[in-house]
């Protein structure tokens, strides 16, 4: 079985990204509502325009979404495609933790054979 290690930056930025409440929150609604521009997504929170802002940049900055410009429209829209390193990560977990339990199964089968 051939392993690839995880880009451990890219997947640090990526959970930084998310580890914020409103960030989640963002991604959600742009998940559910495709692109949305930066005013409207604002509409959404009880916080300035220029720190929904902040928090876009930093999901960008994630590559979790991408801005798209509409003539004087800025659209941000979800991008899913980073979330497989997350979901690579768990993968990576789910297997060790399989091989763990695997190891215990058959010790415990060798024990209850011996007696």
């Amino acid at each position: 079985m051939v392993e690839r290690k995880l880009d451990d930056q890219k997947l640090t930025d990526i959970l930084k990204a998310v580890s914020d409440p409103r960030r989640r929150e963002i991604l959600t609604l742009l998940v559910q509502h495709g692109p949305t521009r930066v005013t409207d997504l604002a509409k959404h929170f009880d916080v300035s325009l220029n720190a929904v802002s902040k928090h876009i940049k930093i999901l960008e900055a994630a590559g979790l979404v991408r801005r798209r410009t509409e003539w004087r429209e800025h659209l941000i829209e979800p991008d899913m495609g980073p979330v497989s390193e997350i979901d690579r990560w768990f993968q990576e977990l789910r297997s060790i933790w399989t091989q763990r339990l695997d190891a215990l199964d058959d010790m415990l089968s060798r024990e209850t054979g011996d007696e």
